[in-house]
């Protein structure tokens, strides 16, 4: 099976998107960007997703260690400052990775999908809820950055070279 990049390969990916939450009427648009670093030594990929809500001054990050990877399944561990430390489940074929957490003394449960589209971006679908019903719902767009110009290949573009 063909490995996706996004996730299971190092790399930089930005993304936009809209939140809708049960308790308010309007859609929160926002942009993320993760960092996604190589596999270490025991095989945990750990990455970083910045979130940023239009209108709020104060950025979401999410850290998340992917771990236990087999060939149709991993786990995933996620942190930030709103809900602590969380494990969950996930799963991936050719065409979707995803994952989930539930049942967890932390009185948060949800999940995300992240749908292959053939264009190389990937269509993000996630759904939270907490135990007093707080439900969030997230749609977003996710692409791998493109990787800068070297400034020698900046050079050579202008002709200097």
């Amino acid at each position: 099976m063909k490995q996706h990049p996004f996730i299971f390969a190092a790399g930089n990916w930005i993304g936009e998107g809209k939140i809708t939450l049960n308790m308010i009427e309007d859609e929160l648009i926002f942009n993320t960007n993760w960092a996604v670093q190589s596999k270490d030594f025991g095989g945990k990929i750990s990455c970083s997703q910045d979130i940023q809500i239009h209108g709020l001054s104060e950025n979401m990050r999410n850290d998340l260690t992917f771990y236990n990877v087999g060939p149709k399944e991993f786990c995933v561990d996620m942190e930030n400052q709103n809900v602590g430390r969380i494990v969950g489940a996930g799963v991936y074929d050719e065409k979707q990775i995803a994952w989930e957490f539930r049942n967890n003394d932390m009185e948060f449960e949800g999940f995300e999908t992240y749908t292959l589209q053939a264009d190389g971006t990937y269509h993000m679908h996630g759904e939270y809820v907490t135990t007093d019903q707080f439900r969030t719902k997230i749609e977003a767009r996710i692409w791998q950055r493109a990787k800068p110009l070297s400034l020698t290949d900046e050079s050579q573009e202008e002709g200097l070279f």
